[in-house]
């Protein structure tokens, strides 16, 4: 196929449309965690009291744990990612691995933190839940959807590695990568107030 023929860049930026369809979605992403952000701070300054109680129910140290398996994660994605541009398969393979390692541990943390949460009534329905928690489930559970929606092509990739030739799209890996990236980052936005409020009452 001539370049003149060839669709898989955009014309003019020479940008891969893979890539600036993830940077769409990402944009359209980022407002709805933008909402998510603007809502909880409205609410947090006229009910600075309860979003205090709430804060200070959480674990600065699950939630700091939970930061530094992210951080890892997006270290190892960008690994992945420029081992497989290298073609060197093997090494991919193991970063990857330890990506959606990762990704599952996470989901494990936050399993451990919602559990807390229903054993001390917390969660939505129960006799404790306040408006501070609607919100605290609400982000959090956004950003695992996001978290799971990351893992499910990761796994493919990564199984598909296993075959001959191993995984031959570099381009998608590093399209993958973007969204890894923006979850991660979004993590970071979501819990500082949380956090502090947490450590500073313990």
């Amino acid at each position: 196929m001539s370049s003149a023929l060839n669709l898989s860049h955009e014309p003019v930026t020479k940008i891969r449309n893979g890539k600036l369809v993830m940077w769409a979605f990402l944009g359209s992403e980022l407002m709805f965690f933008a909402g998510f952000f603007g809502t909880f701070i409205v609410l947090r300054n006229s009910n600075y009291a309860t979003f205090g109680e709430g804060s200070a129910q959480l674990s600065w140290q699950l939630a700091l744990v939970n930061t530094f398996i992210l951080i890892g994660s997006s270290l190892t994605m960008a690994l992945s990612i420029y081992h497989l541009e290298r073609h060197n398969n093997r090494l991919f393979r193991l970063f990857m691995g330890l990506t959606i390692l990762g990704g599952f541990g996470f989901l494990i943390v936050k399993y451990f933190e919602y559990s807390a949460k229903f054993q001390h009534g917390l969660f939505p329905g129960q006799e404790h839940h306040t408006l501070f928690f609607s919100f605290y489930f609400l982000m959090t559970g956004f950003h695992g959807i996001h978290v799971i929606a990351g893992i499910i092509p990761m796994m493919y990739m990564f199984f598909r590695s296993f075959a001959k030739g191993g995984y031959p799209h570099p381009g998608k890996v590093e399209t993958l990568g973007l969204y890894c990236h923006f979850v991660d980052l979004m993590w970071i936005f979501i819990f500082p107030d949380a956090v502090a409020g947490a450590a500073a009452h313990h």
